[in-house]
């Protein structure tokens, strides 16, 4: 089959309700692969596969890419050469490129997936530390949420579609990698809970916008349960928080540079700058200009 032209990520969103999937052309891998930093590390594909019923791959010869599966709730299993394993909530499972494995969701309780495949100079060694920690290609981790949460990050990035998208993808995933390698099968401390874990998570991943369903899959929770928790605990709905983390970002940009108010809205998140400009009116009572130009 012939190579795809485009130089962009595909975007998938069919499949599962509510998922997410980016798969980046090959010449723009080939190009990652000759820069600098992006040639250690480079995600090729990434996704959200939430309630995965029937999802399976089996791949005799395994993949071409190093393959990440974070399991945030439900069940599957996995084969490898080393045996078969039953995958849980906050099981995550390394396959290395190349090895013979196949995977598949339960039929009485299918798992959500965070998912990655990588390749790179430095991906080969990453595996081998995990499964050196872990003692085989699954580790269990106490608390998914943040590795989720880096994850969620690295498809926010590539869907930047651009060189430094590509950059803070590789950032994330080998942050992922890492601290999977540094839990392996030890215990931890006392885990933060759900509402703390996505406080993290928003709070890292302003100015980005995550939806509801995507915080309640990183901690393991339905849309509603955390939607009820989130509001007892913080006072606000998930997505009215994430609203004040912007406009707390775009006071703090306009008190402390000299940025168009355009600017502002585009660094916040914000695409339309009058659609900005309406919501920070509503929010302050005043314009972002006249909130600037205010007497100090």
């Amino acid at each position: 089959m012939d190579e795809p032209v485009a130089v962009t990520p595909t975007s998938l969103r069919e499949g599962f309700a509510g998922q997410r999937m980016f798969v980046v052309p090959g010449p723009t891998v080939r190009a990652a692969l000759a820069r600098p930093i992006t040639s250690h590390l480079m995600v090729t594909d990434a996704g959200f596969f939430p309630h995965a019923s029937r999802h399976g791959r089996a791949r005799a010869r395994g993949a071409d890419q190093h393959i990440l599966l974070v399991c945030t709730g439900g069940t599957g299993t996995c084969r490898t050469p080393d045996g078969l394993f039953h995958v849980r909530q906050g099981d995550a499972v390394l396959l290395p490129a190349r090895v013979a494995h196949e995977y598949s969701a339960s039929d009485e309780d299918p798992w959500t997936l965070w998912w990655m495949h990588v390749v790179g100079t430095d991906a080969a060694e990453l595996v081998r530390a995990t499964h050196a920690s872990a003692g085989g290609p699954v580790t269990h981790l106490r608390d998914p949420a943040p590795v989720a949460s880096l994850l969620s990050q690295v498809i926010d990035a590539l869907d930047a579609s651009t060189v430094a998208g590509q950059i803070r993808a590789a950032g994330a995933a080998w942050n992922a990698i890492t601290q999977i390698i540094a839990t392996g099968r030890r215990p931890r401390g006392p885990s933060l809970s759900p509402v703390e874990l996505v406080l993290e998570h928003l709070r890292a991943t302003t100015p980005h916008r995550t939806s509801v369903e995507s915080l309640a899959a990183m901690v393991g929770l339905s849309a509603s349960q955390l939607g009820a928790l989130f509001r007892q605990q913080v006072g606000v709905p998930p997505l009215r928080y994430q609203s004040d983390l912007r406009m707390a970002r775009a006071r703090e940009l306009l008190d402390s540079t000299d940025l168009a108010v355009s600017a502002v809205a585009q660094s916040t998140g914000y695409d339309d700058p009058l659609y900005f400009s309406r919501q920070f009116t509503r929010t302050h009572g005043l314009s972002p200009s006249a909130y600037r130009s205010r007497a100090q």
